[in-house]
């Protein structure tokens, strides 16, 4: 029996490039244990964080079409610094952080700690979208709701691009994969 700790994670941003100075407005984080055996996979669900963010900027009217959050949607929202320790604290305790697209979501959460001066975890990286070529017909990258059809996923467009949400999916499509030997945690 083996069981790996991962952290499901979806954020959602001003814009699309952290270089660029666009900001993260939300993050959700999803612990669970996946345990692979003979018998198959179980998942439990340990940790369940969901937080916005305070950009202190503004949002992209494209980014803002595609996630719904508004900047007064965050008046009252903490800064990234507050939450920080809350990332990090949830990344040191997984074997894998897990995202779809998980070069953007990856890229947006180390700029966001480096900006606040906080220690960048050294947790591996495990994308469901890159390993993923497998869900579509022709091999190209899978988007959430093309991996989530694959494996029998419900995927609800008019709740698609809240973070939560996408990690649920997300984790679903992930467990299903995994049953089906279509994902391989050793592979990346």
């Amino acid at each position: 029996m083996n069981t790996v700790r991962v952290v499901g994670l979806d954020t959602e941003t001003t814009g699309l490039s952290p270089d660029k100075g666009d900001r993260l407005i939300e993050i959700a984080m999803i612990t669970v244990d996946f345990t692979i055996d003979g018998e198959g996979v179980k998942a439990k669900a340990v940790d369940k964080w969901s937080q916005r963010v305070n950009p202190h900027r503004s949002i992209n009217p494209r980014a803002q079409e595609v996630h719904g959050i508004s900047l007064a949607d965050l008046a009252s929202s903490p800064d990234f610094l507050d939450v920080a320790p809350d990332v990090v604290k949830r990344l040191e305790a997984a074997d894998y952080m897990v995202a779809h697209n998980a070069d953007f979501d990856v890229d947006f959460i180390v700029s966001e700690l480096v900006r606040v001066a906080v220690p960048v975890p050294k947790t591996q990286v495990f994308c469901t979208m890159e390993q993923g070529r497998w869900a579509t017909a022709n091999g190209k990258l899978p988007s959430l709701m093309e991996l989530c059809f694959a494996v029998g996923v419900e995927y609800d467009v008019s709740k698609a691009h809240a973070a939560e949400y996408d990690v649920l999916v997300m984790l679903a499509s992930l467990k299903r994969g995994l049953e089906r030997g279509f994902y391989n945690f050793e592979e990346c």
